[in-house]
């Protein structure tokens, strides 16, 4: 056969579902899949999603004009209400922490990395296209230097003005201010007006998936547990991307099942099963290794008090008169008064309410992860770790990164810190 030595073969793209992004989402899917025995059927939903969605690559649609947004702290509903479509931009992978070591120091938030990891790609995984506009609220000061970076990526950045303080009345004022510019933004953005029909539906969308997530949340109080934590984070993580109709549709399904299984005292774990409370910084799918390893080694993570989960859809939008100005200003009072995010000057509602979780859900332990380089999370740790302390319940403070290199030094710590809240159970027993 003769070969012509000047013909160049072209080199063929390696298809996404062989990348290595792809398959650092599989193996994780996989672990929350195949090691656990006994996952709820209507569990199926998320998984199928995730495996379309961060192991096919498939691309996620839409309606109308596409907010991203970088923080729960952005009102998703003022998004709906101008008819836009809002998708949250933090992301779990180490492939984008990796790509966005190229934008930011060493030791940097691997979240806030892998974002502009993500954003840099060319290929952006979830598959949303580009953002019409991206939302960035000033909360850490990482996300807010990374404004101007990712201005300088090709993408159009609202800044969205948070206070560093929340109690006092010119926070709230300051606050609600910027909320009503971002509505301004937005206007200008989709050429859309808001009006009190628009918006009162658009809370009313919201607040049909709070409602499906706070029956969720109550399931994960029931002892012994009947829903595993790495399920209740695919959930949350989920709601990043999904078509809230469809989450809340599925989400409602879930619940069903697991009322169904409440009343056939089916249990997700044993009832001696170490319960622990998950803290910190916020497990972003594909990085759940944490609260994996955490089930893996026999606990059960039965509530969190991080922005990827609970406190992402807990609390409600409490409207005193349906006027369009009070309803914008309810919508800011919603995203400021509750929030617990460590940004703040003091933590006292964040330890207030850190103890509360601990006893509504009978909590045995406490876990703290802190992404390296976080220092919001890393500067509260003592204070928080004081409050637990005086109350009598045990923490684990562990700090990490996306990389998957330290997993055998945190299963061993973890297995430890929960042989000791077994211990502590028997001898209170």
């Amino acid at each position: 056969m003769h070969i012509n030595p000047h013909k160049v073969i072209p080199i063929q793209p390696v298809p996404y579902s062989r990348s290595r992004q792809a398959g650092e989402s599989q193996t994780v899917l996989d672990q929350i899949t195949k090691d656990f025995d006994d996952n709820p059927q209507a569990m199926q939903y998320f998984y199928d999603l995730f495996q379309k969605v961060y192991c096919q690559g498939e691309a996620v649609p839409h309606e109308g004009m596409l907010v991203g947004t970088t923080c729960i702290q952005a009102p998703e509903e003022l998004i709906y209400a101008f008819g836009a479509t809002p998708m949250r931009l933090c992301n779990g992978s180490y492939h984008y922490d990796q790509r966005g070591g190229d934008f930011m120091p060493a030791k940097s938030c691997s979240l806030v990395k892998a974002t502009l990891g993500m954003l840099s790609a060319e290929h952006v995984i979830p598959n949303i296209g580009k953002p019409d506009l991206i939302v960035n609220p000033t909360t850490c000061d990482q996300k807010k230097k990374s404004s101007a970076m990712i201005e300088g990526l090709g993408y159009a950045v609202f800044d969205l003005e948070f206070p560093n303080v929340k109690e006092s009345e010119a926070s709230r004022v300051y606050w609600q201010r910027a909320v009503r510019e971002f509505a301004q933004r937005l206007r200008t953005l989709t050429g859309k007006k808001l009006t009190r029909k628009n918006l009162k539906a658009a809370i009313a969308k919201i607040a049909r998936a709070q409602v499906a997530f706070r029956k969720l949340h109550h399931f994960r109080q029931l002892s012994p547990s009947i829903i595993l934590g790495k399920d209740a984070f695919l959930v949350t993580n989920a709601y990043f991307f999904d078509n809230i109709d469809s989450w809340t549709a599925a989400v409602e399904k879930l619940n069903e099942e697991l009322a169904q299984r409440e009343q056939d005292g089916i249990r997700a774990v044993q009832k001696k099963a170490p319960r622990v409370l998950f803290t910190g910084s916020p497990p972003i799918f594909p990085n759940l290794k944490l609260p994996l390893l955490i089930e893996e080694s026999g606990g059960v993570v039965v509530a969190d008090e991080t922005c990827s989960s609970n406190r992402m859809l807990y609390d409600m939008t409490a409207v005193d008169e349906w006027w369009l100005n009070d309803m914008v200003d309810s919508l800011a009072d919603k995203y400021l008064k509750p929030c617990t995010c460590p940004i703040f000057t003091k933590n006292d509602d964040r330890k207030r309410r850190l103890l509360e979780l601990v006893n509504q859900f009978q909590a045995d332990g406490v876990v703290y992860q802190a992404f390296a380089g976080c220092q919001v999370y890393e500067m509260e740790v003592k204070s928080v770790a004081d409050e637990f302390n005086k109350a009598g319940i045990p923490m684990l403070y562990i700090e990490t990164d996306y990389s998957p290199d330290d997993k055998g030094q945190m299963s061993t710590r973890i297995e430890a810190f929960l042989e000791s809240l077994k211990a502590k159970k028997k001898r209170q027993a």
